[in-house]
C-alpha cells in the first residue's frame, strides 16, 4: 500500500510549541518564515514578545531575542552545508529586518549524533563544543549564539514533544503521547503532530490502543483533531494488506515443502525473502 510522505516539518512546530507552553504569552511563533520574496524558508523562527524575558528550558537555553531553527526530520541530518546555509540566513535576516546580528540565535535539530558537524565546528571553525545537558550541544566562540540539539538524547519528562518526534516509539511511550495529547485544551494545536505520530509509527500506536485506557485516549484526540476518518482507512487498509501477505506466506509454505527454490517463490509470491527464509528454516530446509 502507497503512503503519502510524512510532513514531519509541522508536527515539529507544534511540538516547538508544546514543549515551550508555559512561555506561550511571551513568544510569537512563525513557522516556514518567508525570508525573501525567493525560496529562502526558514523553518521556523521564535521571538520574544519582549525584551529580557528568560525561557528556563533546556532546549531555550541560548534563546536571545529572535532565534532560528532549523530541523531535520528523522531520515535527515545536518550537514555542514546545512550549517551555512542556516548561518547565512541568520545573517540575512539582520540586514533584512535591520536588527543587531547579536540579538539572534541559530538552533539546529536532528535525531542523530551530529558527528561531522561538531568535528568540522571544532577543527575548522575553531569553536568550543560543549554537552551542558543531555543531547544538546551548546557551540561557543561566534557572535551568534549556536546550539545542535540530538533529540533522541533529551529527556522523555522535560522534552516529550520533541523527544517522541521520530518513527520509532515503543507503545509505552506513543501510550504516553496520546494521554497526554488528550489532556490538551487546545486539541487542534496538536493535529499535525498526532497525523505524524500516527503515520510514522502505526504498529506502536496500535499496540498502545490495547494497553490500558489508550484506546479511549486515542479515540479522544482522533476524533477532535479530525484524524478518525484517516486512522480508520489506514487500519482498514493496513488489515487487507495482512489478509493478502497470510494468503501468500499460505502459498508460499506449500511451494516450499514441494521443493520450490527461493528466488521462484518470491518472484511468484512478491513476499519478503527474508520471509521465505524463515518458511525454509521451520522445514529444517537449508
Amino acid at each position: 500500500m502507497e503512503t503519502s510522505p510524512i510532513q514531519w516539518h509541522p508536527a515539529f512546530v507544534e511540538a516547538i510549541q508544546l514543549e515551550l507552553e508555559e512561555y506561550k504569552d511571551s513568544l510569537e511563533f512563525y513557522p516556514e518564515f518567508q525570508l525573501t520574496t525567493k525560496p529562502l524558508q526558514i523553518d521556523c523562527i521564535v521571538i520574544k514578545k519582549a525584551k529580557g524575558v528568560e525561557i528556563r528550558k533546556n532546549i531555550a537555553a541560548i534563546f536571545r531575542q529572535i532565534n532560528i531553527l532549523e530541523y531535520k526530520s528523522p531520515e535527515d541530518y545536518v550537514s555542514v552545508a546545512d550549517f551555512y546555509k542556516v548561518y547565512a540566513y541568520a545573517c540575512l535576516y539582520a540586514y533584512l529586518k535591520k536588527v543587531p546580528i547579536t540579538e539572534l540565535s541559530i538552533s539546529f535539530i536532528e535525531s542523530r549524533y551530529p558527528r561531522k558537524l561538531l568535528a568540522h565546528l571544532k577543527k575548522v571553525r575553531g569553536y568550543t563544543v560543549e554537552e551542558k545537558r543531555p543531547g544538546i550541544y551548546t557551540v561557543s566562540g561566534d557572535i551568534l549564539s549556536i546550539q545542535v540539539i540530538d533529540s533522541r538524547r533529551l529527556s522523555v519528562d522535560e522534552n516529550l514533544w520533541l523527544k517522541c518526534l521520530n518513527n520509532r516509539l515503543k507503545p509505552l511511550t506513543a501510550m504516553q503521547i496520546i494521554d497526554e495529547a488528550a489532556r490538551q485544551e487546545k486539541t487542534t494545536r496538536v493535529e499535525a503532530y498526532m497525523g505524524v505520530i500516527a503515520q510514522a509509527n502505526y504498529n506502536a500506536i496500535e499496540e498502545a490502543i490495547n494497553m490500558s485506557n489508550a484506546a479511549k485516549s486515542l479515540d479522544e484526540v482522533f476524533e477532535r483533531t479530525g484524524l478518525a476518518a484517516r486512522w480508520e482507512a489506514r487500519a482498514e487498509a493496513r488489515g487487507e494488506s495482512r489478509g493478502e501477505e497470510r494468503k501468500a506466506l499460505s502459498v508460499a509454505a506449500k511451494m516450499v515443502k514441494s521443493g520450490f527454490p527461493l528466488e521462484t517463490i518470491v518472484s511468484m509470491t512478491d513476499l519478503d525473502p527474508e520471509k521465505v527464509k524463515e518458511l525454509y528454516q521451520k522445514e529444517n530446509i537449508q
